[in-house]
């Protein structure tokens, strides 16, 4: 029986964050991994000596005195960092299918609006009518500001609708495209992702734009090494079975191996369906149950790692956005036969090199009923399994038509290809943890958006949520739903402060 102040179940960046700002105040803490590598999202992995992130593509926030910097600074991990900016001019280029011209998203949101009005001469009220909407928005959300202050401040801007305000804004179809057009950043759905989502997730990227060189499992590493120092232990290869309640408090998880661990708090960074299934109280209702079940996640995806010849594909220092639908929201919507809709996709630059590309991650939209066949299949680095040859075959099919899609604006991309590795959902469910493989989690509703809002707290006195479900996902959205989650052990007031003073 191991005894702690805090049991963290799951070392994603909510559980690694919440773990290294506790243990920095004092708390022993315990993190539980049932993995070989800590770190959800933010794992790496390595393919012919080449490192591909699983999740973390780049980062924004990271300039002296922006949030993100601030809370790593606290954590003392900022200068640890091996990070690299993106161009200036252009942290994300958009293209579409037919239309040879690509547009360029630049940092700052004066070159930003000026980078646009080259494409887009006559808009400028449209431009700067948006990016007013999108720090207006971020003005409502306190912590994101590192402040204090009430959930009724951010209650005004909650309901309205991102793919309805971005199209109100001009009559020009191309540049309220251009706008939305990285939404697979958050899943967007036309309809139903709120303002919200995508202002507090853009202003980040336009704020500053950072690429973790050689991946942002460094992120992790360092959150993991703060912890160590504290006096803290984490324990990979253990799963947690079990939550076990007794009235109103948890006494202790249990383990696959059947290890108990108590501690006077516990803190969960898993899904918070999952967290249910594992809890054993009669404490929490059937409909808290109900309504967490009944909640629906964000989309897939298909991602091709592909490992690049040496010094063969130029290195851009910028992500890339396609879209061959007509909607740039409409990328859900597909058949066998019309998918891929589009792609995302993320240069990673040779560390020796920096002119030359070593690896690029290609992501498409994919539902986890694609691959319906091999759904009871689990398959990790701890537990393998061979999902068969069907599958691999399937990979490989897809893979190529992704590439076909690719290579229609990178014509010479499969001859710089030395190989590539296909994940599919079921590799992100299997690795992440989530039921359908859903990359960020619960989807974001502006019709009715308290319902998607879960609280850190629980019905269930010492036993608190973490992670991208809460608020929102994303680097900067976890490390912030970990200071809420904080908060219960700690003052607000003085967290926040210390982060400012960093």
């Amino acid at each position: 029986m191991h005894n702690y102040d805090v049991v963290i179940i799951g070392s994603g960046l909510g559980g690694l964050t919440c773990g290294a700002i506790l243990s920095k105040n004092g708390y022993k803490v315990c993190v539980l991994e049932k993995n070989k590598q800590i770190g959800g999202c933010l794992q790496t992995f390595t393919r012919d000596k080449t490192i591909f992130d699983s999740g973390v593509h780049y980062v924004g926030g990271l300039e002296p005195g922006q949030n993100m910097y601030q809370i790593f600074k606290y954590l003392g991990i900022m200068e640890k960092l091996n990070l690299k900016r993106l161009d200036m001019d252009c942290f994300d280029r958009i293209a579409f299918a037919g239309d040879n011209k690509e547009y360029k998203m630049a940092q700052g949101y004066e070159l930003f609006i000026e980078g646009l009005l080259k494409d887009f001469p006559g808009e400028e009220k449209a431009l700067r009518e948006y990016c007013d909407m999108l720090q207006y928005i971020c003005t409502k959300f306190p912590l994101y500001n590192l402040r204090m202050g009430g959930f009724d401040e951010k209650e005004s801007v909650l309901s309205i609708n991102a793919a309805e305000y971005i199209n109100s804004l001009s009559s020009n179809r191309r540049l309220t495209q251009v706008l939305a057009a990285n939404n697979p950043l958050y899943a967007g759905v036309e309809g139903k992702t709120p303002m919200y989502v995508h202002a507090l997730v853009l202003n980040s990227y336009i704020e500053s734009s950072w690429k973790c060189v050689n991946g942002g499992s460094q992120i992790g590493k360092w959150l993991g090494r703060v912890i160590l120092e504290n006096g803290g232990t984490m324990i990979k290869y253990q799963e947690v079975k079990r939550i076990v309640a007794e009235g109103h408090e948890v006494q202790f998880v249990e383990t696959a191996t059947g290890e108990q661990y108590r501690a006077k708090h516990f803190i969960s960074n898993v899904h918070p369906a999952n967290t249910l299934d594992m809890l054993e109280s009669d404490v929490i209702r059937q409909a808290y149950r109900s309504r967490i079940k009944s909640l629906e996640n964000g989309n897939s995806t298909l991602m091709v790692n592909a490992v690049l010849k040496p010094g063969m594909f130029p290195h851009m220092n910028y992500n890339y956005y396609y879209h061959g639908v007509e909607s740039v929201w409409g990328g859900h919507d597909y058949t066998e036969e019309t998918w891929p809709t589009g792609y995302a996709m993320f240069i990673s630059p040779d560390a020796k090199d920096h002119r030359f590309a070593n690896g690029l991650s290609i992501m498409a939209y994919m539902n986890i009923k694609d691959v319906a066949p091999w759904i009871d299949t689990f398959n990790t680095v701890t537990s393998e399994g061979d999902r068969g040859d069907d599958y691999e075959a399937f990979k490989k099919e897809k893979a190529e038509k992704l590439l076909d899609m690719v290579e229609k604006r990178f014509p010479v991309l499969r001859q710089c290809i030395q190989s590539y590795y296909v994940a599919t959902p079921l590799s992100f469910r299997d690795y992440i943890g989530t039921s359908d493989g859903s990359m960020y989690g619960v989807l974001k509703d502006s019709n009715d958006p308290l319902r998607t809002f879960i609280s850190s707290r629980t019905k269930l006195n010492n036993l608190f949520l973490t992670g991208q479900n809460l608020n929102m996902h994303g680097i900067l959205g976890v490390s912030m739903s970990s200071v809420v989650t904080c908060s219960e052990l700690l003052d607000m007031e003085k967290l926040l402060h210390d982060i400012k003073m960093a």
